[in-house]
């Protein structure tokens, strides 16, 4: 068994974490969810991503309940960054990561792949709770009580390789390792152009400001 799984949105930080995975733990399958995400436009820009290192890319489309979530339900505004103060924002859409690492393990599983990449990051994040690190060695822990492999024990290793960075060394991470960041997309708000209002775009910002170079996304 080798090779790996990256939950692959077309984000700056899952396209970092391709770009490592390629290097540690090929051969590589991106993995993408449409959910119905308002800011669709990212699955082309996952497409693209995958493209550009050449990794098998399988799209999973998701029919989630209604949720109350920014990101899921066009009545529901996403808020100007930093609008939530300390509270979860409502872009936090229930369960994601646990159902994304969820599908993720079972395709590692079917693949014969030894780990599961995700961009996860607990410093310059918007307050998710499926973002921190009790949660992904929780949840580690149950994949492989869950999967057959785990029984027969060939343990799935999670990956979070960003968990610790802030969003300026992710950049500059990115940029060591060749990522194709000129090629991701992260506003919430979707459409053909960010917002550079959204807490997802101010984070961004902020990455590159602090990484001292421009975002190639944007020229």
């Amino acid at each position: 068994m080798s090779g790996s799984v990256v939950v692959l949105s077309g984000g700056l930080d899952s396209t970092v974490c391709l770009a490592l995975a390629v290097e540690q733990a090929s051969p590589v399958t991106a993995l993408t969810f449409d959910y119905r995400q308002r800011h669709w436009v990212e699955l082309d820009h996952a497409a693209g991503v995958a493209g550009y290192y050449g990794v098998e890319h399988e799209v999973v489309r998701l029919e989630l309940p209604r949720w109350t979530s920014a990101l899921t339900d066009k009545n529901v505004d996403v808020p100007e960054a930093g609008a939530s103060g300390d509270e979860i924002p409502p872009t936090y859409v229930p369960g994601r990561n646990l159902i994304f690492l969820s599908v993720a393990a079972g395709v590692a599983e079917v693949h014969g792949a030894d780990a599961v990449y995700l961009g996860v990051n607990a410093l310059d994040y918007s307050g998710y709770p499926d973002c921190r690190p009790e949660f992904i060695e929780a949840f580690t822990e149950a994949a492989n009580l869950a999967l057959k492999r785990g029984s027969e024990g060939h343990l799935i290793d999670v990956r979070t390789p960003l968990m610790e960075l802030a969003k300026a060394e992710i950049v500059q991470l990115g940029l060591e390792r060749g990522a194709p960041l000129h090629l991701t997309w992260s506003c919430y708000r979707g459409g053909t152009v960010p917002c550079g209002r959204c807490d997802s775009c101010a984070l961004r910002a902020k990455g590159f400001a602090e990484a001292g170079v421009a975002d190639p996304a944007l020229s």
